[in-house]
């Protein structure tokens, strides 16, 4: 037998287990090696453990991060220390508001609530999106500033010129005309064409930019006005007799007969309507996209010469003889509105692009300021002369003509104003008077022919390309009068309150409803009473049938609980206010407190 030390050497021998086989790419490893390497390859499993614990909870730290954050960036692995959207100021999104937000019915109309809500997004997202598109505006209006104790209305357009650019003192010129004098002035939407008509029969179209003559006529009688129509390719010529229309070419394509003895025209760009006032004291409204007449009325004032349009509502104000202004609209045979603005007869009247001042001038050497949406008087101001003609740039720049001498006011409507912000004399009486759209530039008409003057801060200095663009090809403006024409308005849209449009007429669809009643001999919209519905099974026992009905019935109360709710809130709300405004008047302290006991 075999000792036990041999019996234990032979049993580790025969248990051992046999090494792998080696193969020609594997360096074969000694024994000592192989336990450090072991050993090594324990530590490098911890160590790849802790590392892959410690990431995965930095990866968790950084989604809880991100969701507490509601979408932080991350720069370089750091959180971004302004989230979200950039803020807007207050101001400037109000300057872009479009309407305020519509109330929604509480129940049923999921649809409507569904257009409404898509509706609002889409118009608050416009509003942002206006609001910080607003900063990349590339220009900014200015204003003339003279040195101290220097007054602006004492620099000249010789000085200006000196000092401006050459693209700029170009801009400052004289046409002498006496021949035909004096002259109407009219530019077009886009600010590059200039047409001029002279008392003796001269027609011109110049792009006044470039001084390029487009064409030249004489159309042998007089001539009382003219005006571009939607584009720089057609214009309208109130003539001695009737009214004639003609190409930028001038060829002539129309000769309206319908409308004659035209003194006065305005055209309403969003309608394609032109509109005449004549000495028969007819106010006329003419389609050109049709050549129709749209509508004919007799004002029964007089002679009218004294016109100008509100772009905001494309309403008609007139001026009459005996002082008063009239507003007038296509949809009907009676003014809108009359007002007494003058002891005299009107001599001027114009419109601001807001639709919310109206300048007006008389002979009583008067110039006022008219708040139009409440038809209440601003300012009131003396001119020695009077002033002939008027005009508003976009700005808020009023031009008046007194004689031979324009004077160019600034904020006339916050602030009296003593003296004028510009002046200027021309050779002889001024017959027609406008800015240009788009460029710091006063058109004056006069019996010696026309002025160019430089007006700092007159014009918009940002346009809308997709409206009104200066630097349109003529492929642009095909396209641009193709979708113009698809988006014309209807003259029956016309009104004085244009947000009309979107509110609902309830006088007028309660009489239709009434009539509707009276022939179906029933109330169609009325709600139906509650029949519940039969089930089988013995669910409709009359228990259950009884419980049904006091269940809609609850609903139903509910609604008119809470609508009576909301109306007390309402009124509380109010009466609070009212109470509020009461204490501070009575807080206030008077001059005739003393006499009181």
């Amino acid at each position: 037998m075999a000792s036990p030390g041999e019996a234990a050497v032979g049993d580790t021998h025969v248990g051992e287990k046999k090494k792998p086989t080696s193969r020609y790419w594997e360096e074969p490893q000694e024994d000592g090696k192989n336990e450090n390497k072991v050993v090594k390859d324990g530590e490098q499993t911890e160590q790849s453990l802790e590392k892959k614990t410690r990431q995965t909870q930095k990866a968790k730290k950084r989604k809880q991060e991100e969701d507490q954050g509601d979408g932080n960036k991350f720069i370089s692995g750091k959180s971004d220390p302004f989230p979200g959207p950039a803020p807007i100021p207050e101001d400037r999104l109000q300057k872009f508001k479009r309407r305020d937000k519509t109330k929604k019915p509480r129940r049923q109309h999921y649809k409507l609530k569904d257009t409404i809500a898509r509706s609002e997004e889409a118009s608050e997202m416009a509003q942002k999106q206006a609001a910080r598109f607003d900063l990349l505006l590339p220009e900014d209006a200015g204003f003339l500033e003279g040195d101290e104790d220097e007054d602006t209305c004492t620099i000249s357009q010789e000085d200006i010129a000196d000092v401006v650019d050459i693209t700029s003192a170009a801009k400052y010129f004289d046409l002498k005309l006496s021949q035909f004098g004096p002259y109407r002035v009219d530019y077009s939407k886009t600010g590059r064409q200039l047409l001029l008509g002279g008392r003796r029969g001269h027609v011109a179209c110049i792009d006044w930019q470039s001084k390029q003559l487009m064409c030249e006529i004489n159309v042998m009688e007089s001539v009382n006005d003219v005006k571009w129509l939607h584009s720089e390719a057609m214009y309208a010529v109130a003539q001695k007799k009737w009214l004639h229309i003609y190409d930028s070419n001038g060829i002539e394509l129309h000769c309206i007969r319908k409308f004659n003895d035209v003194l006065r025209m305005q055209f309403l760009p969003y309608h394609f309507l032109l509109a005449t006032a004549s000495a028969t004291s007819f106010l006329q409204y003419l389609d050109v996209s049709v050549g129709k007449e749209v509508a004919a009325i007799c004002t029964k004032t007089g002679r009218l010469d004294v016109m100008c349009q509100n772009p905001h509502n494309a309403v008609i104000h007139l001026g009459h003889s005996n002082g008063t202004v009239t507003l007038w609209s296509p949809n009907q045979k009676e003014a809108l509105v009359k007002m007494l603005c003058h002891q005299g007869g009107v001599r001027s009247v114009t419109v601001d692009k807001t639709g919310t001042y109206m300048v007006t001038s008389g002979m009583d050497k008067k110039l006022k300021v008219y708040d139009i949406r409440a038809f209440k008087p601003l300012k009131s101001y003396f001119l020695p002369a009077g002033a002939s003609c008027l005009s508003l740039s976009q700005r808020g720049l009023l031009s008046a003509a007194t004689g031979d001498i324009v004077q160019v006011y600034r904020d006339v409507w916050n602030t009296p104003v003593s003296k004028p912000y510009m002046a200027h004399r021309v050779q002889r009486t001024i017959w027609g008077m406008n800015f240009c759209p788009f460029e710091d530039v006063l058109g004056v008409g006069h019996g010696e022919g026309f002025t160019s003057m430089l007006i700092p801060g007159a014009g918009e200095p940002n346009f809308d390309g997709l409206d009104a663009n200066p630097y349109r090809s003529a492929k642009q403006r095909q396209e641009w009068e193709v979708k113009a024409l698809l988006e014309k308005i209807q003259p029956e849209l016309i009104s004085l309150d244009p947000t009309e449009l979107g509110q609902v007429d309830r006088a007028t669809f309660e009489q239709r409803h009434q009539d509707r009643v009276k022939a179906l001999g029933f109330d169609p919209l009325a709600k139906e009473k509650f029949i519940p519905k039969y089930k089988k099974k013995g669910r409709s026992s009359t228990g259950s049938v009884e419980r049904r009905k006091r269940q809609v019935a609850h609903e139903d109360q509910r609604d008119v609980i809470r609508k009576t709710a909301a109306d007390k809130m309402k009124i509380e709300k109010e009466r609070k206010k009212r109470e509020k405004k009461e204490a501070v008047l009575s807080s206030q302290r008077s001059a005739l407190d003393r006499f009181k006991k």
